[in-house]
């Protein structure tokens, strides 16, 4: 019986190319599914499983965040990691156009341009993390650092508080 052959993305090959150590998770996902689906669907925990957002801000460069995927991102911190004075979210008719990739399938890995990046403070509390692997269906696992050094990016803190019930 023949194989089947995993079709690579622009961030596995870059990965391979760098020798970053990762693990290719292929599961059916025929449409788009958010963060929170692909976590559950794949039995792994939503804190450890991380979307990634393109913005743009006032300047009219674009940046790219690597977040947790319930958390949400608290553009006041986003904004002060990449010395904007605000940013917007990319509108989504640009996503494929500006990164190479679509939604759901975005990752900071391999995109058509290297942004500035930067990777929630949160991912260093994990040996491992998941994120896209540039298509519908495929998610990676690899170290925090690893993911920083392949999209050269930075970690810091970005994501809204949670609010405390009664708060």
């Amino acid at each position: 019986m023949a194989k089947e052959k995993q079709e690579k993305t622009n961030a596995v090959r870059l990965l391979e190319r760098a020798g970053i150590p990762f693990e290719a998770i292929s599961y059916d996902c025929p449409e788009f599914l958010d963060g929170v689906s692909v976590a559950e669907r794949l039995g792994l925990p939503r804190e450890q499983v991380f979307k990634t957002l393109v913005t743009f801000g006032k300047s009219g460069g674009h940046y790219v965040f690597v977040l947790p995927v319930a958390a949400e991102l608290d553009r006041k911190k986003a904004a002060a990691a990449v010395g904007e004075k605000s940013l917007d979210l990319l509108p989504l008719k640009e996503l494929f156009p500006l990164t190479g990739y679509v939604r759901g399938g975005c990752t900071a890995i391999g995109m058509k341009k290297r942004f500035p990046t930067v990777i929630d403070s949160s991912a260093k509390n994990f040996t491992f993390l998941y994120v896209s692997g540039g298509k519908l269906g495929l998610q990676l696992r690899l170290n925090p650092e690893d993911l920083r050094r392949a999209c050269e990016g930075k970690f810091a803190d970005l994501t809204l508080a949670k609010k405390e019930p009664g708060a």
